[in-house]
């Protein structure tokens, strides 16, 4: 194995039901796929990390697996963060220049977003993210970046996803405890939307749900910013479970039959079809159910899935923010009917996300459920671009002094 590559970028995904490694690298300045690993996850209750030594050595199985395909070390990754733990907080704060105006420095405008980052949290909150919505001066709202203006007033509106600060360490300890270094962290969501969405969606008002095993995670864009973000604790395990206990059958047999029969809309399926349910045990006796009986106990949980989502954009004040609509990502954004049902309550369009096409990228990792894993990938790989312009940009900056002073 030959030491670390230094244009290589890995990421990792701790799911409830699979963990997930993607590698990356970058080839005359292009970011290309190397490899992927996929396991079984262990040790998650909930979306949360439960026991560390079997969630641990479930990230070590999809590591080793992803280091002999690229054939150098992994030690290092970006993790993304998600689970029902994460809230959005949206935060104002100013500065006065007093009554003459004067020009607007990188400095002010880090004061500016610490004072309003500022606001009181509740002891075990972290930040995952500070992202800026706009910048007003002199009461002129709609600004992107007001370094070099003249003002005398100086507003930023901030909007701060945070999570639980022992939900996230838990993340970060278990890929500690695989031997893999923790670089950054990502909101899951926040990555999807990296993936799936268009400049001109995130300008309109754009809404991203990443369906998961035991947790759906939000993120909204307007007029190009993040406007929202949250989690509710419900996810596509929750449709499996409630078909296991009406039907009396093992979850491993009902997540087949909703993967092979399910919808969400109880009138798209035909009254008179039935299903064939063969029992699990050996030589055990089948028996026919209606069709329809899938989607009658499908149905209502998706539809208090979108409730919960509707009230989560209600109140982060962005309900009718929503001009392009949704986008339904994440393994259980495939269940058929769920896009109907994501229309008829939120009243606006759907559609599925599918991750963008990455070069030598195999086709299975197109699928809606690894938007999240490519999403993390092109967060990395644009966080790494920005920190060596700006690396630059210093450099060239100490270099025209030193010149200077000649």
């Amino acid at each position: 194995m030959s030491q670390k590559q230094e244009n290589l970028i890995v990421v990792l995904d701790v799911g409830s039901a699979f963990t997930r490694v993607l590698a990356g690298d970058l080839n005359e300045g292009a970011l290309r796929y190397r490899a992927h690993a996929v396991v079984e996850s262990a040790g998650m209750r909930k979306g949360l990390i439960a026991e560390l030594g079997p969630a641990a050595r479930a990230v070590k199985a999809a590591s080793d697996q992803a280091e002999r395909q690229v054939r150098v070390n992994i030690d290092e990754c970006l993790v993304g963060v998600g689970g029902p733990n994460v809230i959005g907080v949206n935060t104002t704060a100013g500065l006065n220049f007093g009554t003459r105006m004067r020009e607007i420095s990188k400095d002010d405008v880090t004061i500016a977003v610490e004072r309003a980052r500022g606001v009181s949290l509740p002891p075990d909150r972290e930040i995952l993210h500070l992202l800026t919505r706009q910048f007003v001066l002199d009461e002129q709202p709609g600004i992107h970046d007001p370094v070099g203006m003249v003002g005398s007033r100086l507003e930023v509106d901030l909007h701060m996803s945070t999570c639980s600060g022992s939900a996230q360490q838990s993340v970060v300890t278990c890929a500690n405890r695989a031997g893999l270094e923790v670089t950054d962290t990502v909101f899951e969501a926040l990555a999807a939307a990296e993936a799936t969405l268009t400049a001109d969606e995130r300008e309109l008002g754009v809404c991203v749900l990443d369906i998961g095993a035991h947790s759906t995670e939000l993120v909204v864009f307007f007029e190009g910013a993040v406007a929202h973000t949250g989690s509710i604790p419900f996810g596509g395990q929750h449709f499996t479970n409630d078909l296991a206990v009406v039907l009396q059958m093992p979850v491993a047999q009902a997540e087949q039959l909703k993967l092979r029969y399910g919808h969400c809309v109880v009138t798209a399926v035909p009254q008179l079809d039935e299903v064939e349910i063969r029992s699990s045990q050996p030589h055990g006796e089948t028996r026919m159910i209606r069709h329809r009986s899938v989607a009658e106990i499908l149905e209502p949980r998706a539809r208090e899935l979108f409730d919960m989502v509707r009230r989560s954009l209600r109140d982060g004040g962005v309900l009718g923010a929503l001009g392009a609509g949704v986008v339904l990502t994440g393994g259980g954004a495939v269940l058929p009917g769920l896009l109907d049902v994501t229309e008829s309550i939120l009243h606006v369009r759907a559609r599925i996300g599918q991750p963008v096409q990455l070069s030598r990228m195999p086709p299975e990792l197109t699928h809606p459920a690894y938007t999240t894993l490519v999403g993390m990938l092109l967060y990395a790989h644009r966080k790494r671009v920005t920190r060596t312009a700006e690396n630059n940009s210093l450099r060239a900056k100490l270099r025209a002094i030193f010149a200077a002073s000649l």
